[in-house]
């Protein structure tokens, strides 16, 4: 069998890692980005934080509600949205000369203190790195499928990088970084010591996007991952009532029932007379999404439709919730997410000196092209 040369492995890794760089490094920061996106938000927009200075407990949902409909008597719920405690709930409506609004409202006081008709710099920023902003159409986006894709490039990058550096694990014990030997050498040393030290953030990285894009395979293709809620049976609409016979806050106390310590993160209202209350959050399980457990209610009757727990879940629906907490660093919180947004700094630096080292031995070979031609064109 033929022994495969350093050289091949160095120039596959170079094809792995260059000709896409520009994307690549893009997605890279602008997902570090995303990994911060609430704590950014938080520091930009004070509407978006909820002050507390007297330690009040949170208000009921319902109570968050009751005050938009009170400032806009003609809106229409659809979803509530539960973020972080330094965040207000954003509650999502519609109104006559509103297509889609999110009003901000402090959970501790209730007061609303903003309305935004536009995109959070929460949602541009996954939007951004998750499908570039290319359109949905027909269950796919080519944005997303771009994004995804990266995955192979990535781990093609990490396996093929390990390949060339050679007794890598040293670099754990003895980094080695030269200032004094000109800059490719330090440019050398910075990409492979950050490679080194990057390895299971590349590897995680790279697993999620595969999973990414076999979720978009998946959607592509009609393939569902999560069952559809059920509608209202006709036999349980009413005659006469055009008020749902179960409240949210009944709904949320019967989601409680059903999972204890259960924190809710997303709430989505019936969207007509057959439609369901659907409750998601979660109840501080290490690596699971806040939507991990999951209700149906039907507003009618109060009947449990539906319920969704890890504990019920197939292969696919438990990927698909720990696949966003390890991508995004949620996992722990603030000090994972910090810890992602270093190293997704990282990994943003090593696509760039990358480059810097490959246009370097680019100049350099073409240059000595060059000289080769006119010395033939010399001698002849």
């Amino acid at each position: 069998m033929a022994k495969v040369s350093k050289r091949f492995w160095f120039q596959l890794h170079g094809w792995f890692s260059l000709p896409v760089w520009v994307l690549f490094c893009f997605i890279c920061i602008t997902g570090t980005l995303s990994v911060v996106s609430h704590e950014l938000t938080w520091l930009t927009n004070p509407a978006a934080r909820a002050s507390n200075p007297n330690n009040l407990p949170a208000k009921p949902i319902d109570e968050l509600i009751a005050a938009v409909e009170q400032q806009h008597p003609t809106a229409d719920i659809t979803s509530v949205l539960v973020y972080e405690p330094y965040l207000v709930n954003a509650i999502i409506f519609t109104d006559h000369n509103k297509p889609q609004a999110i009003a901000y409202v402090n959970q501790y006081t209730g007061q609303i203190q903003a309305v935004n008709q536009g995109i959070t710099f929460i949602g541009f920023m996954r939007a951004l790195h998750g499908w570039l902003l290319f359109p949905w159409q027909s269950g796919y986006s080519v944005g997303y499928y771009l994004v995804s894709a990266m995955a192979i490039v990535m781990f093609g990058a990490l396996v093929t990088g390990l390949i060339i550096y050679k007794n890598f694990w040293r670099a754990f014990t003895q980094p080695k970084l030269r200032f004094n030997q000109g800059k490719k050498t330090l440019l050398k040393d910075l990409h492979s010591l950050a490679g080194v030290w990057s390895m299971w953030f590349l590897l995680i990285m790279s697993l999620t996007g595969f999973w990414y894009l076999t979720q978009a395979i998946m959607w592509h293709n009609e393939i569902d991952i999560e069952e559809h809620p059920p509608l209202v049976s006709i036999a349980d609409l009413p005659t006469s009532k055009t008020v749902p016979a179960i409240s949210l806050s009944q709904a949320l106390q019967l989601t409680k029932q059903q999972f204890t310590d259960f924190e809710p993160h997303y709430i989505m209202f019936p969207e007509h007379s057959r439609g369901m209350y659907s409750i998601s959050g979660s109840n501080n399980t290490i690596f699971y999404d806040d939507y991990a457990f999951s209700t149906t209610i039907n507003p009618w009757t109060g009947e449990l439709a539906q319920t969704k727990s890890p504990g019920s879940m197939n292969a696919l629906q438990t990927i698909s919730h720990i696949a966003d907490p390890l991508h995004y660093g949620t996992i722990g919180g603030i000090w994972t997410k910090l810890v992602w947004f270093i190293f997704g700094v990282i990994l943003s630096g090593m696509s760039i000196t990358g480059f810097m080292m490959w246009r370097s031995k680019l100049a350099k070979t073409t240059k000595a092209q060059l000289l080769t031609t006119d010395y033939i064109q010399e001698a002849q």
